[in-house]
């Protein structure tokens, strides 16, 4: 099953370790889920959620300080022994040493943070769900245009490298090149990435590889960006129909998710960065509420009546 290690959730949210001794690299997060064992603590450990992150705010840590320290022993070591993954102190609450002790002796990573309860619940839930969504790698180029994230897909050679450096030159940000990573953080939302070892890289046939942040500045990359528009290149087909107005929308799907495509044929001269561009600015604009292909169609409605009256 896939997971996210603890190393790197630990390093993420800046969380202290109470327990250096235990070794992080095999511990694995395999849900987005966390858990407050307030229930757990008090003794009822039916349907525990052992395999969630554990996080003890200032509610079950002051319930555990005014009980004696032998129920206090009892019922932690009881908690901490489930075979659970961490436990996370949060606002400013802190172990004392023989909950520490206990977290030795069932090597359980016990971390302290001074984050609000609220405030490091959502973050966690947020980062991992982020980490843990479901993904694919597809064939393209992702760019961020005017802030949205523009999928550029088509054969190979069509001119997907060229048309995200025309955009780069002309103020956007590279995402990924050749692979992007995909994953399904909601239901409408999927979020695409570079995978690590092509980060910030084009290949250019005739040139070969380029590292856009070198060349171009820290502005001209962005590592994460959500997929709003697919625009599909393909090849000029003269005997092909296509759409000339816009009034119906096509899509695409990657992981149950729909998003809105365009098919762009490709010829001579055809500046694709300024087509993809007006497309995205377009595509913003229907967002919020305007759509030129409808207003037309209102407007050639409106003549029409006019002249039947």
């Amino acid at each position: 099953m896939k997971g996210v290690q603890l190393t790197n959730l630990a390093q993420e949210l800046n969380l202290t370790n109470l327990t250096p001794e235990i070794d992080l690299t095999d511990i694995q997060i395999i849900t987005a889920e966390i858990n407050r064992p307030a229930l757990q603590l008090t003794g009822y450990l039916e349907h525990f959620a052992n395999e969630r992150v554990q996080i003890i705010g200032y509610v079950e840590y002051t319930y555990l300080m005014q009980l004696s320290d032998e129920e206090r022993r009892f019922k932690y070591e009881r908690f901490i022994s489930s075979s659970i993954p961490c436990v996370i102190f949060s606002t400013m609450t802190r172990p004392s040493k023989d909950m520490i002790d206990m977290a030795l002796k069932y090597h359980v990573p016990t971390f302290v943070t001074e984050r609000t309860t609220s405030n490091l619940m959502a973050e966690i839930i947020r980062w991992l769900g982020v980490q843990l969504a479901p993904c694919i790698s597809i064939h393209g180029v992702l760019v961020d245009v005017f802030g949205e994230g523009v999928l550029i897909t088509g054969e190979s050679g069509i001119g997907k490298s060229e048309a995200a450096l025309e955009l780069i030159k002309r103020g956007h940000r590279l995402v990924s090149d050749d692979v992007v990573e995909l994953r399904k953080v909601s239901d409408v939302t999927l979020v695409g990435s570079a995978p690590d070892i092509t980060r910030h890289f084009i290949e250019l046939r005739g040139i070969g590889i380029i590292d856009v942040k070198t060349l171009f500045g820290v502005e001209s990359v962005l590592n994460t960006q959500s997929v709003d528009l697919v625009i599909k290149l393909e090849e000029w087909d003269k005997d092909k129909e296509y759409d000339r107005l816009g009034l119906h929308e096509e899509f695409t799907e990657y992981l149950g998710n729909k998003i809105v495509c365009h098919s762009l044929p490709i010829r001579p001269g055809r500046n694709l960065a300024i087509i993809v561009e007006t497309a995205a600015i377009n595509h913003r604009q229907k967002k919020m509420g305007y759509n030129a292909a409808e207003e037309l169609y209102k407007r050639v409605q409106a003549n029409i009546a006019g002249k039947r009256g």
